[in-house]
């Protein structure tokens, strides 16, 4: 399959707002989230021939499961690393999802709605503060 007809780069030529690697971060931090965190309630089956429903995770459960892995993996950089990517807020988390959604790669309940990842935190307090430095004496 050629770069040109995934839907994940049609996406990237749709919104120019995030990078690839952003989109990947977001659905690695939710197999995170799932796999090492083991967040999630099982999701309701939405067809009978689904033996396996899916575990699902609120918008701002995401948004928790994003922060953690964010500084598992970056660090003091994780502010950094997302800005560079173009996501400064949990809303961004929020159109990243969406816009996973909407291409088929992710799912979502019939109660979720983006507006779940508005204002979960701020990037100040979860990655900058969240972060002391100290000398050694």
């Amino acid at each position: 399959m050629s770069r040109q007809q995934h839907p994940i780069f049609q996406l990237l030529k749709r919104d120019t707002r995030y990078k690839l690697e952003a989109y990947q971060f977001v659905r690695d931090a939710l197999s995170y989230a799932h796999e090492e965190l083991g967040m999630g309630q099982p999701a309701q089956a939405s067809e009978a021939d689904d033996p396996q429903p899916e575990a699902h995770l609120t918008g701002q459960q995401l948004c928790e499961a994003i922060r953690i892995y964010a500084i598992e993996q970056f660090g003091l950089m994780s502010r950094v690393v997302l800005n560079n990517w173009g996501i400064s807020c949990t809303g961004d988390f929020g159109e990243i999802v969406y816009n996973l959604i909407g291409i088929g790669l992710m799912k979502k309940s019939e109660t979720d709605q983006r507006e779940d990842f508005d204002n979960v935190y701020s990037f100040d307090e979860a990655f900058d503060r969240h972060f002391k430095i100290t000398r050694a004496e």
